[in-house]
């Protein structure tokens, strides 16, 4: 459970996650508004070599993009239950590394198999991170 005292260093946490992945996974990312899940995504996709810039979809949904693997981010925040969430599950047993923002909003829907992380605000820059992996 590491502490993080900058969003350069939750990237950094982000980016030794998927540097061993090599399988489609869906990362469920919980924390508040302002917490750094979006930050996380970033090093998410620096992981999988992704040069794009990334952006928080939270108008779109979602966003996709290629790199060592394909990365779909989806951002939860306007939606409030899943019976709101567009039809999104073939991303959840995608091709690639599925990261949805919010997702404790979708809990029902989430694969049993994913990985969970939760960030929490500790300090003005401090987080945090706690990554449970459930696919196993």
């Amino acid at each position: 459970m590491p502490i993080t005292k900058s969003a350069l260093e939750t990237m950094r946490v982000a980016m030794d996650l998927v540097s061993w992945l090599n399988e489609p996974t869906c990362i469920a990312l919980i924390g508040d508004l302002g917490a750094g899940k979006t930050v996380f995504v970033k090093g998410i996709a620096k992981g999988l070599e992704i040069n794009d810039v990334i952006q928080s979809p939270t108008f779109v949904i979602m966003r996709s993009y290629i790199g060592r693997m394909k990365l779909y981010h989806i951002d939860l925040y306007r939606i409030k239950t899943s019976d709101e969430a567009i039809p999104f599950e073939e991303y959840l047993i995608s091709d690639g590394i599925t990261a949805i923002e919010w997702a404790e909003r979708i809990k029902d829907l989430l694969p049993l198999k994913r990985i969970e992380v939760s960030i929490d605000i500790i300090g003005r820059e401090e987080r945090r991170v706690t990554i449970n992996d459930y696919r196993n």
